[in-house]
């Protein structure tokens, strides 16, 4: 009975999550359709290591006006979000995939990096705002107050200039009242230098935590977290962080050096201690 009872409860789960892939799909397949040169509006043009301003004007969800500079140096990098917060389809997406990688990852939220979303849609309030940071943080079990997860609202001149400097480009679709635009994640120093780009809807735990421990510039993690940094490198082909031969060759030359150098010592120690007892003895 229990194991019918599941079938009827997953079953019609996945089959939404599926249909939700597909409708997901065709609604971007007939923007691009209905407008094929508008594609290429739709896109990210990594800006690696440039930094972006931070005098950008937004509206938390408190109501209060905000600078996107009050979020950064504070010694943690900064993942920044951009999407709008009625999208009936790719940003909740999105967000649930970071509310995932969230709970999956051991760095912790607030203490080794904070998210800040940004909407790019002028119409939308700090009600809106709030209502899904209640919404968000909840899921990952932190107060609605928790300064961790930011959730802005703004003018369009403000959340499109902020949009140009990271390359986020999107266009808005009048007939269909959507924004269309790219999944990504964009991982900032704590300075606002960009660090690397995140993309997807689902991103994985060990490509998440890589991209933060990169990113904070060794002020997070610990001596363990620096050495796997050292061993692995971001592969735009592969989409995610793979093993650096060169890195680990390195460090294995250097690991049996310091080995051989440990036994060398041990053995001129000891040596000395025999030519020491046996001075001794002979003066005896």
């Amino acid at each position: 009975m229990l194991y019918m009872l599941k079938r009827f409860l997953i079953l019609p789960a996945i089959a939404l999550a599926f249909n939700m892939s597909l409708l997901i799909q065709s609604s971007y397949s007939q923007l691009i359709e209905d407008d094929p040169a508008r594609l290429r509006d739709i896109d990210v043009e990594e800006r690696l290591n440039e930094n972006i301003p931070l005098d950008f004007t937004f509206v938390d969800d408190r109501g209060d006006s905000v600078t996107l500079g009050d979020y950064f140096h504070k010694g943690k990098p900064v993942i920044l979000i951009l999407g709008y917060y009625s999208c009936p389809m790719l940003c909740g997406l999105i967000m649930s995939g970071m509310v995932e990688t969230v709970n999956e990852s051991s760095l912790k939220l607030g203490e080794d990096y904070q998210i800040v979303g940004v909407s790019i849609d002028s119409r939308e309030t700090e009600l809106l705002a709030s209502a899904k940071k209640k919404e968000y943080l909840g899921r990952i079990g932190v107060p609605e107050d928790h300064a961790s997860w930011m959730f802005l609202t703004g003018s369009e001149n403000q959340s499109r200039g902020l949009a140009d400097a990271v390359g986020f480009k999107y266009y808005y679709d009048e007939s269909k009242d959507m924004y269309a635009h790219a999944a990504v994640l964009v991982v900032l120093t704590e300075e606002g230098r960009i660090s690397r780009y995140l993309y997807g809807i689902k991103y994985e735990s060990k490509d998440f935590r890589m991209a933060v421990l990169e990113a904070s510039e060794g002020k997070i993690g610990n001596t363990i977290d620096r050495i796997i940094l050292y061993c692995y490198h971001y592969d735009p082909d592969a989409g995610g962080y793979v093993i650096f031969a060169g890195n680990v060759m390195r460090l294995g030359g250097t690991l049996t050096l310091a080995i051989l150098a440990v036994f060398l010592g041990i053995l001129w120690y000891r040596d000395r201690r025999r030519k020491a007892r046996a001075a001794k003895e002979g003066a005896e």
